[in-house]
């Protein structure tokens, strides 16, 4: 059994410092890591000398440094192969390689030197302890174990805090199940859709998973966590309490939940986190929706300043309940500003369709898509249930349809998939696209 501890806190001096203490830290981190960049880092030399920047610049001056993209450094890494020309040390330093998951193109491969990965490991004991994750437990990840960072990191990261490790690699699903009945752990670390997954498989085979003494479960790689239903039926399935982490392979570990569960810290003694307005790239006011921006301060191998992630959030800075003062995204990220989707003029976020949906304890899998008919957009849900018949699926698609259509003001056509044809990917899952014009 875990050992008791009161302060779910990996570091609680660091995680509780004044407003002024951590701004006095950051900036002293960021002056040192411009002075490393500029004086051997060729990519982010050549960066900052073309904006006019030589020596470095204070924190309350970081808006005068240029973003950085990710196409950059896709081009940069096919300019200069394999690694690109982003490296601040001799590659010879380097000890670690990972790479994106490429779902949305071709994979970005990122080097760590021992002092970067030990930063990442750290990172994820920030992680692990905010969830409640302590000496004593076993955690079992649920994991391929291929070149995606995040659960790699997780299991570092459980040994670091003196947890248990426990790999799920080189398993199927059911046989992930198994050797979770045999070895006991007590947490899950896994994508949430397939922690869903895995109690689909497991009940089917007769295992009660909210039976297992799994109490908590963490999760990574897309954000399902972050919303209530996907939350609320993770935990209703193993009796657990699911937590919420969001991180990047070109980052890290950046942000994770507390007690409290409003939404993922940014570990700001790693990260220096902006919000701006994805239109104009100017600042947004705290609380207000907006694209997250982050410059790592700790994994000086491979370092990013100013990097636009993409994800949207809504930050505050005000101290939680929890007493961490580190920025909070509430609610967690609320959507890509790439993954919006329109439909007959509504906007919509695929995670706000996501939380309708696993509303419906009916509902196993679903995958949506926007098709043009008559020269319109149309959202099309394809939804796969269990062991009902016709008259409950017409019934069950009214329900959704209206509930959508009061929610969103959204119409969509249902269609009802057979058992177990749709995919249930163990890493990101990609539940939405949008279909070319015909």
């Amino acid at each position: 059994m875990p050992s008791k501890s009161p302060e779910l806190f990996y570091d609680r001096k660091l995680e509780t410092l004044s407003r002024k203490k951590l701004n006095e830290l950051q900036d002293k981190r960021f002056r040192k890591l411009q002075s490393l960049l500029l004086k051997s880092n060729p990519f982010y030399r050549q960066k900052l000398h073309e904006a006019g920047i030589r020596k470095p610049m204070p924190l309350n001056r970081i808006s005068e440094l240029p973003f950085t993209i990710k196409a950059e450094l896709m081009a940069d890494q096919a300019a200069h192969p394999p690694f690109g020309n982003k490296l601040t040390f001799s590659l010879e330093r380097y000890t670690r390689l990972h790479q994106t998951s490429g779902t949305t193109g071709a994979p970005l491969r990122w080097p760590d030197t021992p002092e970067s990965w030990h930063t990442y490991v750290r990172e994820w004991g920030f992680v692990l302890r905010g969830a409640g994750v302590a000496p004593g437990d076993r955690v079992f990840v649920a994991f391929s174990f291929g070149p995606f960072i995040g659960f790699w990191g997780a299991f570092e990261g459980a040994q670091h805090i003196g947890a248990m490790a426990l790999t799920g690699g080189g398993q199927t699903t059911e046989q992930r199940i198994a050797t979770m009945c045999d070895w006991r752990p007590t947490v899950l670390v896994c994508t949430p859709t397939y922690a869903l997954r895995l109690a689909e498989v497991a009940q089917s085979h007769g295992v009660e998973t909210a039976k297992m003494g799994i109490r908590i479960t963490v999760h990574a790689g897309e954000p399902g966590a972050g919303i209530p239903s996907t939350r609320r039926r993770i935990e209703e399935y193993w009796g657990s309490k699911a937590y919420d982490h969001v991180g990047m392979t070109e980052v890290g570990a950046y942000g994770y939940e507390c007690s409290k569960q409003l939404g993922p810290h940014t570990n700001e003694t790693e990260y220096i986190i902006e919000v701006i307005d994805p239109a104009t790239s100017k600042p947004v006011e705290d609380g207000r929706r907006g694209e997250v921006i982050l410059t790592t301060l700790g994994r000086e191998g491979s370092p990013l300043i100013r990097y636009r992630t993409g994800d949207l959030a809504e930050v505050t800075r005000k101290r939680c309940a929890c007493g961490r003062t580190f920025a909070l995204l509430k609610g967690g990220i609320l959507g890509r500003a790439d993954d919006m989707i329109t439909v007959r003029g509504v906007n919509v976020f695929p995670s706000a369709i996501e939380n309708i949906l696993w509303r419906f304890p009916e509902i196993v899998e679903f995958q949506g898509e926007v098709v043009i008919q008559r020269e319109m957009q149309e959202l099309l849900l394809r939804v796969e249930t269990a062991g009902m018949q016709n008259r409950q699926h017409d019934a069950l698609a009214e329900r959704i349809v209206t509930e959508m259509r009061t929610t969103l003001n959204l119409r969509p056509t249902v269609e009802f998939a057979p058992p177990g044809s749709l995919p249930r990917p163990e890493l990101k899952a990609r539940r939405f696209r949008c279909a070319p014009p015909a």
